[in-house]
């Protein structure tokens, strides 16, 4: 009887330390998410230089070439790991709490090979003077990425990085997908994150040839992924969803 209580505490204290493991796991992705997330915004904002990385390709058709396969490769990663299929399929190795968070460190990977490789580009497309002017476009740069972090809290931003399925794991609780909302900036824009990001992207008052390469790169796979992702909530959510993009606009 002493070791049948022995062994029965021993399993409930490995699966605790697993759960656990799985939770540690999840503020790291958290916490490298957000570090990459950061390293964009200061190499947009012109606190550190983007393409940090001893590599630097003399020819430009070379630099744009290499430029457009580490957006694609970014495309490729944050779409394909996305989607309902591969997420089936990848949770029978990944442990289903972890999906989200392994989802969220690969972006993060994913983000930061981007600014780290990328190919610097010398001409200047457009820098603005006017002290006035060049306020409200730094103004609007700042607007666009507090709208995406605002945009993740109307939805769930724990859950968005993977933390709210880990907690509940942790505390031996089922997991709940968040549901559908239309509240806030949802009444107005079906993908706001997306929306403020492009405004982070373009809003400037220096625009470079290398920031100008990222902004089309990265608006081009915002137009591929929405379009993706509509249709996978479309299945999803069916005719509530496809009258809600009925009645509101995709960014505006």
């Amino acid at each position: 009887m002493e070791n049948e209580h022995t062994a029965i505490a021993s399993s409930h204290g490995a699966r605790l330390a697993g759960r656990a493991g799985i939770f540690g796991y999840s503020l790291f992705a958290y916490a490298a998410g957000m570090a990459a997330i950061a390293w964009l915004v200061a190499s947009l904002a012109g606190l550190v230089p983007f393409g940090t990385a001893p590599l630097e390709l003399q020819s430009t058709v070379g630099a744009l070439a290499l430029n457009a396969i580490l957006v694609l490769l970014f495309g490729l990663q944050h779409s394909v790991m996305a989607r309902r299929h591969f997420k089936a399929w990848w949770t029978r190795i990944v442990p289903p709490p972890a999906e989200r968070s392994t989802y969220v460190l690969a972006s993060a990977l994913a983000l930061g090979l981007v600014i780290w490789l990328w190919q610097p580009l010398d001409a200047m497309i457009w820098s603005v003077s006017d002290p006035l002017a060049s306020n409200a476009l730094w103004g609007l740069f700042a607007f666009g990425w507090l709208y995406l972090v605002a945009a993740t809290y109307v939805t769930n931003h724990y859950d968005l990085f993977g933390l709210r399925q880990a907690w509940l794991h942790l505390r031996g609780r089922t997991y709940t997908p968040v549901p559908f909302v239309r509240k806030w900036m949802y009444r107005y824009s079906r993908h706001p994150m997306m929306l403020g990001i492009l405004i982070g992207l373009w809003a400037t008052p220096e625009m470079g040839a290398d920031h100008l390469a990222l902004a089309i790169g990265m608006s081009a796979y915002i137009a591929i992924g929405v379009a993706l992702e509509e249709r996978e909530l479309a299945g999803y959510f069916g005719e509530a969803y496809r009258r809600y993009r009925r009645e509101v606009g995709a960014l505006l």
